[in-house]
């Protein structure tokens, strides 16, 4: 896998995937346009993770209709200032979605899956929440 990160002006930065898919980053000062890399870096924890869930949720055939995950994270306050621990919270929507499907799809990804989640735990700690969130009719 190869990228390319190429400075724009200011504090704003064009990554570009091998795929061709480009993204905006930012340094997040005042005049900030875009994430921060270590916002895409909690938001790459919590979309890979994501994947997994909906897919296996998917596959246990759960009637979902929504999957959210809400990210939270600690970074120490020095330089260089890394996340110390992060949590996901997963939030699945729909009829009839079984807690312990949910609860096996979120383990699942955390201990066999989610590559960006089992890379960062090596100096991070993630930790893992969820709720089912029954529609009405």
């Amino acid at each position: 896998m190869k990228a390319s990160v190429t400075w724009v002006e200011k504090e704003t930065f064009l990554g570009e995937s091998e795929s061709g898919h480009q993204i905006i980053m930012d340094a997040n000062g005042s005049d900030s346009k875009a994430p921060s890399p270590m916002e895409m870096v909690l938001m790459s924890v919590g979309g890979c993770s994501s994947v997994d869930v909906v897919s296996i949720l998917k596959k246990a055939k759960q009637n979902v209709s929504g999957v959210k995950v809400e990210l939270t994270s600690v970074r120490r306050e020095e330089a260089p200032r890394y996340f110390t621990s992060i949590n996901l919270h997963f939030i699945a929507t729909g009829k009839g979605i079984k807690e312990k499907h949910l609860e096996r799809a979120v383990a699942l990804s955390a201990e066999k899956y989610c590559s960006v989640a089992l890379m960062l735990e090596k100096g991070v700690e993630i930790t893992h929440t969820h709720e089912v969130v029954e529609l009405e009719d």
